[in-house]
């Protein structure tokens, strides 16, 4: 009996004490984002350079966020809509998606290219070192 009184007190005493520490240790992870660098990105529209972006800043970054997805937009409808009705079908955005993958494997393929250049070239300068003069 004295074994089940404290099995149900001493569970629910622990998974308090889990619940309880977790959030601590999360401190620093879930700091303040006005503690937290700028990014890059946002650093363009801190006009005051006070590392916070004001609300006009904000609302310039998301005008500006869109006008660049409507442009996106334009340029792909200028391209794929074969039809002229203003939307992509289905063989329109298959032939967008075929089209994205194709550039997306010539990228994969140059940094792979240019990955096999350096580790040659590293492996010619190891050879040269270790060569007997």
């Amino acid at each position: 009996m004295k074994i089940k009184l404290m099995r149900y007190l001493c569970v629910p005493a622990a998974m308090l004490a889990l619940l309880t520490a977790a959030p601590l240790g999360r401190a620093d992870e879930t700091a303040p984002a006005k503690d937290k660098p700028l990014s890059k990105a946002k650093e363009k529209y801190d006009a005051d350079k006070d590392g916070k972006l004001s609300d006009e800043e904000k609302a310039k970054m998301k005008e500006d966020a869109k006008e660049k997805r409507e442009e996106l937009k334009k340029e792909v409808l200028e391209k794929y809509d074969a039809n002229h009705n203003g939307k992509l079908d289905p063989e329109e955005k298959a032939k967008l998606k075929a089209d994205r993958e194709a550039e997306k494997e010539a990228r994969r393929a140059e940094k792979e290219k240019r990955k096999a250049e350096r580790e040659t070239k590293q492996a010619e300068k190891e050879a040269a070192k270790d060569a007997p003069k």
